[in-house]
């Protein structure tokens, strides 16, 4: 009998990686009809106890497939654990748009300093994580002078093969970003993802998906644009008796 309840687990899982690889090369094939992008994520958090950590990110992004890079940015700060449901983090980074003609060619398109305060929340139905982020930005643009920006993001996870996200487990991951500023269009941006992931361990895992981004100007016009997106998420003193997973902080 253990020996079913096994091999059920097993094929559950592979059906599941199955269909998740279907959908994603599904929407890749679909958003590379339109100049499919890359989007490059590599984050690393030190969690120097269990209430309080430290991270930095480095993403880049192209406008063609692997191709093209326009964009890149470096960000780091503080966050703390108010227990295992909540957090907060605070950041700041330098953000850089370069022409659409070339890899990283000047001249800049846009570059910005930012400050950004955030709060989690986490909250659970059956195996599935919910996240609720909340987050308010300070930015100060070449390109448009200084703006506030204030964000929503709900991010669930779907554990594959565990109950929770911990070492050697397979995931499901989606999410939905609204992006609302206080100048017109005041509605400024959406961005919808889905993904696969692995936690290879404690300190390491790997993510991929797709994502499609739509951008609105104060003339009503709109642009999207498709990614596929890639990371890399690096955790140091991972407390794993707690479900902490990591996530792109872009």
């Amino acid at each position: 009998m253990p020996c079913c309840i096994v091999q059920q687990g097993f094929f559950f899982t592979m059906k599941n990686l199955i269909f998740t690889i279907c959908i994603l090369a599904s929407f890749t094939a679909a958003a590379q009809q339109k100049n499919l992008g890359t989007w490059h994520v590599v984050n690393a958090q030190y969690n120097i106890n269990k209430k309080w950590f430290v991270w930095g990110e480095v993403q880049t992004r192209s406008q063609k497939f692997f191709d093209t890079f326009f964009y890149y940015e470096t960000k780091g700060g503080a966050g703390v654990y108010i227990g295992k449901d909540f957090s907060l983090l605070a950041g700041t980074g330098r953000y850089a748009t370069y022409s659409n003609t070339g890899n990283f060619k000047t001249p800049f398109a846009n570059q910005e300093f930012r400050l950004w305060q955030q709060l989690n929340m986490n909250n659970y139905i059956y195996r599935v994580k919910f996240e609720h982020r909340y987050r308010m930005e300070q930015r100060w643009l070449t390109n448009g002078g200084y703006r506030n920006r204030y964000r929503y993001r709900l991010n669930a996870f779907l554990p594959l093969n565990n109950t929770k996200v911990t070492a050697k487990t397979f995931f499901l991951n989606a999410h939905e970003e609204i992006f609302i500023t206080n100048k017109k269009p005041h509605f400024e941006r959406n961005r919808l993802f889905v993904g696969a992931g692995y936690m290879m361990d404690k300190n390491t895992t790997v993510m991929a998906g797709y994502m499609r981004q739509y951008d609105y100007s104060a003339a009503g016009a709109s642009t999207v644009k498709n990614f596929l997106q890639l990371s890399l998420l690096l955790q140091f003193h991972q407390d794993e008796t707690v479900e902490r997973v990591p996530q792109v902080l872009d």
